[in-house]
């Protein structure tokens, strides 16, 4: 088949604009408006269009094309979306949170654990369109996996959206596993009895970085349930076992974040309560040389009070005495509380 003709060149916001016939991408890269009209005239085409951080006039073009509500388009512009589906008309907006570990060499009180941005796949007849925002969850390799499966990709625009979240259920479990690398040495910090060096910051800052790792995952069961629904028209029959697959998968990260939150929960009560007996211990510390001196004190108060009649007051040894009455006092008070483990 002949290559598709470059009239006019894409928006810098298109990063892949794509027209597939049976499963098969066509030869060319042609502006998206060219590429739909050519899928509309073909039985079996679609347009996977890709777009990154698009600026509102090339979100207003695009929409233009390919009928978009004027919802879709503000949403599409802005970031930080729930994970959620909605219909707008003959249209379909799927949002998925995606998500990447971000390497560290120690845990602080500021380390960027987990870092999350949005997908948006956009569901017509005819065509499908990824707009994404944020470094992490690049599709690039999405892409190049689905067109190794033409079987798969002949199903039409819900083949994109399955590729999309099959990656961001993968992405889920990858961070998911090195979360727990991180979750393992704060918890052996905590409870190593030589070095206790795990500070609450840290913990509190894992404890952060995690509620943004269930914030991509947990609200995503919602919309996979929607469409694996067999009463939901919208999904392609032949694709429904592909979403109860990963709807499955989905829960195996549900269940391992939601495990990591409440094991992290433990840690953090454990940790803060050995700070409350580390504490005590303190204090108790603290109490007993009070103690200690505050005998010496009463006894240097007693004799220092120069009355006329004292005993021993004219004793030639009363000073040594009174010297060695301190020493004898204090050594037993001493014994007496670590023999009872406050020191």
């Amino acid at each position: 088949m002949p290559e598709l003709p470059v009239d006019r060149p894409n928006p810098d916001a298109v990063v892949d604009c794509a027209v597939y016939l049976d499963g098969r991408r066509q030869p060319g890269r042609p502006h998206y408006a060219d590429a739909y009209e050519r899928a509309r005239r073909q039985r079996s085409g679609f347009v996977w269009l890709g777009l990154h951080d698009p600026d509102s006039a090339t979100m207003a073009s695009v929409a233009a094309t390919f009928q978009l509500h004027g919802l879709t388009i503000d949403q599409a512009l802005t970031d930080g979306h729930r994970p959620a589906i909605e219909q707008h008309g003959d249209v379909t907006l799927l949002v998925c949170r995606t998500a990447s570990y971000v390497e560290h060499a120690e845990l602080t009180a500021s380390s960027e654990v987990v870092d999350t941005g949005d997908v948006m796949v956009l569901l017509g007849d005819r065509f499908a369109i990824t707009v994404r925002h944020g470094a992490p969850g690049a599709l690039r390799a999405v892409r190049d996996e689905l067109q190794r499966q033409p079987a798969l990709l002949a199903q039409g625009p819900w083949a994109v959206a399955y590729a999309v979240c099959d990656r961001m259920v993968d992405s889920y479990l990858d961070v998911a596993t090195q979360v727990e690398k991180d979750l393992e040495r704060v918890e052996e910090a905590v409870f190593d009895r030589d070095r206790r060096t795990a500070d609450v910051h840290q913990i509190y800052q894992l404890k952060r970085e995690l509620v943004e790792l269930k914030r991509a995952v947990m609200p995503l069961r919602g919309p996979l349930r929607w469409l694996a629904d067999r009463r939901r028209d919208v999904l392609p029959a032949t694709l429904r076992p592909y979403f109860a697959d990963l709807d499955g998968r989905l829960d195996r990260a549900v269940d391992r974040v939601t495990a990591f939150d409440d094991l992290l929960n433990s840690v953090l009560q454990a940790r803060l309560a050995q700070l409350s007996v580390d504490q005590n211990n303190d204090m108790r510390k603290i109490a007993s040389w009070a103690a200690i001196a505050a005998v010496q004190t009463a006894i240097a108060g007693i004799y220092g009070m120069n009355f006329t009649h004292m005993p021993e007051l004219t004793w030639r040894y009363g000073y040594f005495g009174a010297l060695a009455l301190m020493a004898v006092a204090a050594l037993t008070l001493y014994r007496l509380f670590r023999r009872s483990g406050w020191l």
